[in-house]
């Protein structure tokens, strides 16, 4: 969730994608189905797909929980495979972890893809500008990272504190300081002849 990473992206890393000393993941590949359900691995949708996202520090611990428990040894293991340690299959994964899993916590109704669009959401919730959400999602157009820039009254409440008065640098057009908190005050306080 908080990586923002897609299913096939995150089936397709290795040990050697993974660096818990820096807390980022590279995304170089996904992993896709052919035709009779043959796992194939391959480039990522798009050129900005190709990435290192930057990983919260606080699920680094369980990051590193889950190689040094589940991965295999050597750099090109997968980190995410079947009981078998086999590619995941997108169904068997559906059926076997993902529901078992939606119906032990009680969250029925829930897609795998509403993780990423979650995590995406709390980075633009907490500030990310439109590029800040791009980048992580692999995303090359701004059309569908739009989508995680909900509006909200405490987002716009968070955005009115923080517009305060400060000093802005001269401009480039005339070299004037310009100070907005004072431009207003003389707005305000002027009196009509």
């Amino acid at each position: 969730m908080f990586g923002s990473l897609r299913w096939g992206e995150l089936a397709a890393l290795r040990r050697c994608d993974v660096d818990v000393e820096t807390g980022t993941v590279r995304i170089s590949r996904q992993l896709t189905e052919q035709a009779g359900g043959r796992p194939m691995f391959g480039p990522p949708k798009s050129a900005a797909g190709q990435r290192t996202v930057i990983i919260p520090a606080a699920i680094i611990p369980d990051l590193a929980w889950h190689l040094a428990r589940f991965a295999a040894p050597g750099d090109e293991a997968l980190l995410f495979t079947s009981s078998t340690g086999s590619p995941l299959h997108h169904s068997n994964f559906y059926r076997r972890v993902w529901m078992p899993a939606l119906r032990k916590t009680g969250l029925s109704g829930m897609h795998f893809h509403d993780l990423r669009h979650s995590g995406n959401l709390l980075a633009a919730t907490a500030g990310a500008t439109l590029r800040e959400l791009m980048a992580p999602m692999g995303h090359s157009s701004t059309r569908a990272a739009l989508i995680y820039l909900h509006d909200s009254d405490e987002r716009q409440r968070k955005l009115a504190e923080a517009l305060r008065p400060r000093p802005w640098p001269s401009s480039s057009a005339g070299g004037v300081a310009v100070n907005l908190a004072r431009i207003w005050r003389a707005m305000t306080t002027a009196r009509v002849k």
